[in-house]
């Protein structure tokens, strides 16, 4: 049984999965920690280190629950009859407040809702950081691609001159 090593945080988090993309194609307005309704299959399987949070976003229903669509939570390798959909919906776990913010943000226009990570709270607790979201546009993606190496490069000199 191959287990994918967690990263600890000093924050008490065991993250599984991280939304690269979602960082890249999207300015992050507000972020929110929500809970997660799971299955048991579906925490043993992130136990192993196992979920996509790469096609993932969420949308509200007609009630004004939030739910976590297309994340790919695969199948339990030891498990039987009982396993999960690996790309179900799950419904995400916040107080009224919290969604009314986050429902009346999406309703202005180029708005929308992404999973940023997936982690464990403490060792106990699957939880979701989303994030309310605008799309980007290609100059700005460019843009940012090109400071990071900037920064990266800036800082690759300083530790050469530091060096010597």
């Amino acid at each position: 049984m191959a287990t994918k090593k967690k990263k600890q945080n000093d924050d008490g988090r065991d993250v599984v999965a991280n939304n690269k993309k979602a960082r890249h194609d999207y300015e992050i307005l507000d972020t929110y920690e929500a809970g997660i309704a799971l299955m048991g299959t579906e925490v043993k399987s992130l136990r192993m280190g196992r979920a996509t949070l790469v096609d993932g976003y969420c949308a509200f229903d007609r009630r004004g629950e939030l739910w976590l669509e297309n994340v790919n939570i695969p199948e339990y390798l030891q498990g039987s009859w009982t396993n999960h959909s690996a790309k179900r919906r799950r419904k995400l776990l916040l107080h009224a407040s919290e969604l009314d913010k986050i429902a009346q943000k999406t309703r202005e226009s180029g708005f929308t809702i992404v999973p940023l990570s997936m982690y464990f709270r403490d060792g106990k607790r699957v939880k979701v950081e989303i994030g309310v979201a605008r799309g980007k546009r290609e100059f700005d993606k460019r843009q940012a691609l090109r400071e990071a190496q900037d920064n990266r490069e800036a800082q690759r000199a300083m530790r050469y001159r530091n060096m010597r």
